[in-house]
């Protein structure tokens, strides 16, 4: 086989794995009725794409996820409830704030901006390293929060990246069905493996 050849076939191959887990992460979200299903899938989809960039790129995909959707059920869903709360409070805010008028109101609106704009940062954290480590609810939101704050360019490369296959599925939905969930997860598993790989080799360093 060629090298062109050789490289088409990988490409498929990883177009297909993308697909497949796509499809369990929209399954397994449904089973558990989206509701208590949403985010064990989504940490189970998180998990898979860790191992493949950490270099396990044969493990065996459905029961990978199988099993991390169980084990994680109910920590995944205590760390989605308080994901949910933050979110419900966030919307109330602006709903209040867009609807209000007067010179204090305008006054406060910016700092409310930057405040969704820090949490939602934050959250894109939150799965990596809930992922990558074994810890608390309350320490995986501080440490999201904390690589966040340290590591500006992943960011700017998160987002760039995410708004990218935003406008792609926008303008071709299709695509989205089968590679939205599990490409916008690869994009900041990516990111935010780089930001905790570089954490761990300063410690490493320090030590």
């Amino acid at each position: 086989m060629s090298k062109t050849a050789n490289r088409a076939y990988a490409a498929t191959i990883w177009i297909s794995k993308f697909a497949y887990l796509n499809l369990l992460w929209i399954g397994f979200s449904l089973v558990g009725l989206v509701v208590l299903g949403f985010f064990p899938s989504t940490a189970a989809m998180f998990s898979i794409i860790r191992k493949w960039l950490m270099g396990e790129t044969d493990i065996p995909v459905f029961s990978t996820f199988w099993s991390t959707y169980k084990a994680e059920f109910w920590r995944s869903n205590g760390l989605g409830l308080i994901i949910a709360i933050v979110g419900g409070l966030i919307v109330l805010n602006l709903l209040v704030v867009n609807n209000s008028s007067g010179s204090l109101f305008g006054a406060i609106q910016i700092p409310i901006y930057l405040f969704i704009f820090v949490v939602g940062m934050t959250a894109l954290y939150i799965f990596p390293v809930f992922s990558h480590f074994e810890l608390k609810v309350v320490h995986i939101i501080k440490n999201s929060f904390l690589l966040m704050l340290i590591n500006p360019l992943e960011n700017i490369l998160m987002i760039i990246s995410l708004v990218t296959v935003f406008f792609v599925v926008k303008y071709m939905p299709g695509l989205g069905f089968f590679f939205g969930g599990s490409l916008s997860a690869a994009i900041i598993m990516a990111a935010c493996y780089r930001a905790i790989k570089k954490m761990e080799n300063k410690k490493e360093q320090l030590g």
